[in-house]
């Protein structure tokens, strides 16, 4: 039985493939545990309790061992009030788990897969059925539906680039109860498993709510009941995010497929291949961000393997000693470069790094003072790894494989950092702290190795070196191998026929701004204007326009020639500037707070949307021109006739400052996107 949505209402509702559609429901009672360490001052609570929920001792299992306590059968809210009456002293575990998931792991099965096949396999297929469809229009703006393109087939990840056009495709116009009819109808008819709608967050209770008003059956939901999540802003790695509200289908996969991350950046099978690993349905997995996706898994893991979850964390972080916290909380490890151009250069990169780290030392927070102990962390981590580690060697060999390794990047990346969130079921700080020890001990280990192989070390970031080395590349790749022998880890090689690295305010090295030409052709971008999701289209093609130019120089010889092409391009795009559409100059940011203390081009935009209706929150992304920087006057891009032109001049001259680096310039481009005279010598080729 191939699982493909699952959801509590009531009991555990399960839609599943398996020869035909099929739907089932299971009896799943909530409880939790209870543990308490003075059971005796607290048992006039045990005899009430009793005699309200059905309880039951019992004996479960956790990272740190056995415990001996209660089962109880009730909610997240009786939980709630035994902290309360218990004054915190009661450890309380699975009281906050989902139990469709719950009911999935306590029997070793999972969604989109066979019972008898590996979640860890990376091989696996899908017997859904899929429909993609766009609506004409914005429904933030004009509410109105005029028009909507389908496409139905086989799902794309089983077609040719050929055979995606050949698919069933119709477009529906007209007024907005035909278009809505017919749509329903052609949902009824074709019944597919899987809607990809681009912006169906915001499209479909839109829908839901007109055919309702205009009296036409709906079909998106097989059962005809929702799943509804809240709107919501929230704030993850120092900026804000924002989840729109969403209606999810009961018996079906609706995929917003412009504000899913997940599908972003895996496609359909790496939802699939998310919700296999995390146990939660593709209607979950395609709405979380990796470190959710990333925590759910720990928990299918733990209640798979017998281990009550916690509902709060006691183990964050111990008393320590102040010397102590100013040796072990450090970071990661940096290596800060030179400014300038290099030949011949090599990156080296751990393939994820601190998930081999925990996976390598045993570390989880169990094992922490008792290493001897296989640790849960470690445990779990492990077949996350191999299965990263085949998926990039397969993705090589056939990009299908890109985004299912993508997704499982992206839970690797974050399964660091949740050792030291602290609402995180299983991290601790001090597991988080002895991660970064070991990759700085590491970063240092392959410096100094790299320098006795009379290599010389450019840069370094966390998981990554640069070093410069000579003839065809054999003694970097022999380094290479002496990073693998020594450490334990694999890594990737990236060879570099140049590179730049862009200065900083005060002249030394940016950190993450720097490109290159790779021997393999094309040129390497990090931290530069074209790469800037706020960059305007008219200054991010400039940019790309002459990083094109240089891809075609394999030394710095061929670099100072094509500099006069590169000079005229920037020339042709400041003479075009002042009849560019307005379109292109559209700058995009994120919301990051409504109210503002200071007149700046944020402020203004935001009042400029809500002169048009629009209610903007913190995560939300807006689009603005400049029409007057001096008075940072902007105008919403739909409404947008003018631009400031000396405003997006400035921006173009900063753009071919960051690119102008290579040819030794006398003013080089700062990351706040100021000048300097550079006084360094230029380069060490």
């Amino acid at each position: 039985m191939w699982i493909f949505d699952s959801y509590c209402k009531g009991a555990v509702h399960l839609w599943a493939r398996d020869r035909g559609l099929v739907r089932a429901a299971a009896v799943q009672p909530p409880s939790f545990y209870l543990y308490l360490p003075d059971p005796a001052s607290h048992r006039g609570m045990i005899e009430a309790l009793e005699g309200l929920y059905r309880l039951e001792e019992a004996s479960f299992s956790t990272i740190y061992g056995r415990r001996e306590g209660y089962q109880i059968y009730a909610d997240r809210s009786v939980a709630e009030k035994i902290e309360v009456q218990t004054r915190y002293a009661a450890e309380l575990y699975n009281v906050d788990i989902r139990r469709d998931q719950q009911y999935l792991a306590e029997r070793d099965i999972f969604p989109c897969g066979e019972k008898d096949e590996s979640r860890f396999s990376p091989d696996f297929a899908s017997p859904l059925r899929e429909m993609r469809l766009h609506f004409s229009g914005d429904p933030l703006r004009r509410r109105e539906i005029s028009g909507v393109d389908l496409a139905w087939g086989e799902a794309e990840e089983k077609l040719g680039p050929d055979e995606i056009e050949e698919r069933s495709q119709r477009r529906l116009e007209g007024g907005e109860r035909c278009i809505i009819s017919d749509l329903m109808e052609l949902l009824r008819l074709h019944d597919p498993d899987v809607l990809l709608v681009d912006r169906g967050d915001l499209w479909v209770p839109l829908l839901v709510a007109k055919a309702a008003r205009l009296g036409v059956e709906e079909h998106i939901s097989r059962s005809g009941g929702f799943r509804r999540m809240a709107a919501r802003s929230y704030w993850s790695y120092g900026r804000a995010n924002h989840k729109d509200m969403a209606l999810i289908p009961e018996g079906r996969i609706l995929i917003d497929t412009a504000s899913s991350f997940a599908y972003r950046e895996g496609g359909l099978q790496g939802i699939l291949l998310a919700s296999r690993l995390s146990g939660l349905p593709p209607n979950l997995a395609a709405r979380f961000t990796p470190g959710t996706l990333i925590s759910s898994y720990e928990v299918y893991e733990a209640l798979r393997r017998g281990l009550a979850v916690p509902f709060r964390k006691r183990d964050a972080e111990s008393v320590r000693e102040i010397s102590d916290l100013r040796r072990s909380d450090r970071g990661g490890m940096i290596l800060q470069p030179e400014p300038g151009l290099y030949e011949k250069v090599s990156q080296i990169d751990f393939t994820s790094l601190y998930p081999s780290i925990i996976v390598k030392h045993n570390l989880s927070p169990e094992t922490l003072r008792h290493p001897e102990k296989r640790g849960f962390l470690s445990g779990i981590i492990s077949p996350l790894l191999q299965l990263r580690i085949e998926m990039k060697r397969r993705k090589k060999l056939d990009s299908t494989y890109a985004g299912q390794d993508a997704i499982l990047k992206w839970m690797l990346v974050t399964c660091f950092g949740y050792t030291g969130y602290r609402n995180a079921k299983f991290g601790q700080i001090e597991v988080h702290e002895r991660i970064t020890a070991i990759s700085r001990e590491l970063l240092m280990q392959i410096k100094e190795l790299a320098e006795g192989m009379d290599l010389e070390v450019l840069h370094g970031i966390v998981d990554c070196l640069w070093v410069k080395g000579t003839g065809d590349g054999a003694a970097t790749e022999k380094f290479k191998q002496a990073v693998e022998e020594q450490t334990g880890i694999l890594t990737e090689k990236e060879d570099y026929q140049w590179i730049v690295f862009l200065p900083l305010a005060d002249g030394g090295g940016a950190y993450n701004r720097y490109f290159g030409r790779l021997t393999s052709g094309g040129v390497k971008v990090r931290g530069v204007m074209a790469r800037r999701g706020d960059t305007p289209p008219y200054v991010a093609r400039m940019q790309k326009e002459i990083f094109q130019l240089l891809a075609a120089a394999v030394n710095a010889e061929e670099l100072q020639k094509v500099e006069p092409m590169a000079r005229q391009i920037r020339e042709r795009y400041r003479e075009s500037l002042p009849d560019a559409q307005p379109g292109e100059m559209v700058i995009r940011r994120r919301v990051g707070r409504t109210v503002y203390s200071r007149r700046c081009a944020e402020a203004s935009a935001i009042k400029a949307h809500q002169k048009l209706g629009l209610h903007l929150e913190p995560g939300m992304e807006m689009g603005y021109v400049v029409v007057d920087a001096g008075s940072w006057e902007v105008a919403a891009e739909e409404t947008a006739e003018n631009f400031d032109v000396r405003h997006y001049s400035g921006l173009l001259d900063r753009a071919w400052r960051e690119v102008a680096y290579v040819f030794g310039p006398e003013e080089a481009p700062l990351a706040g996107g100021g000048l300097q005279t550079r006084e360094a010598t230029w380069g060490r080729l």
